[in-house]
């Protein structure tokens, strides 16, 4: 994992982030969010959390905010699907699958379309890592 892969990330969209404080990507958002990271969540099951609106795919937010990187709290089977979305919408070159969530198969398929994908690592604890 290189260092360089935060450089000039401002925003960080969010699939399958929870309003449940107890969930690890509450846990990872409000971290990130504290080291002045903008959250962008998107669960179609929520309409807000940590103070930013939710929206329910990447798709449904809005094209002027830019996104630097699209983190993921998906189960493996149902990433690909997602990177279909990020590709649809465009101008993200950075992906994160989050422990757990990477399979060869979202990866190479990441990999494929020329995203940036970075897998089975968990956000907070890479940047804490260099900081």
């Amino acid at each position: 994992m290189d260092k360089n892969f935060f450089a000039g990330v401002k925003t960080i969209a969010i699939i399958g982030l929870s309003n449940d404080s107890s969930k690890h990507s509450y846990k990872v958002a409000a971290y990130l969010q504290s080291k002045n990271f903008r959250i962008i969540p998107v669960n179609p099951n929520i309409k807000e959390v940590l103070g930013e609106k939710a929206y329910p795919n990447i798709l449904e937010v809005p094209t002027e905010i830019k996104i630097d990187v699209v983190d993921i709290f998906r189960r493996p089977e149902e990433v690909i699907p997602h990177l279909e979305e990020i590709l649809k919408r465009g101008n993200i070159e950075k992906v994160w699958l989050q422990e757990g969530v990477g399979s060869p198969q979202a990866e190479k398929f990441a990999r494929e379309h020329g995203l940036l994908v970075v897998s089975n690592f968990c956000m907070m604890e890479v940047y804490k890592n260099f900081t």
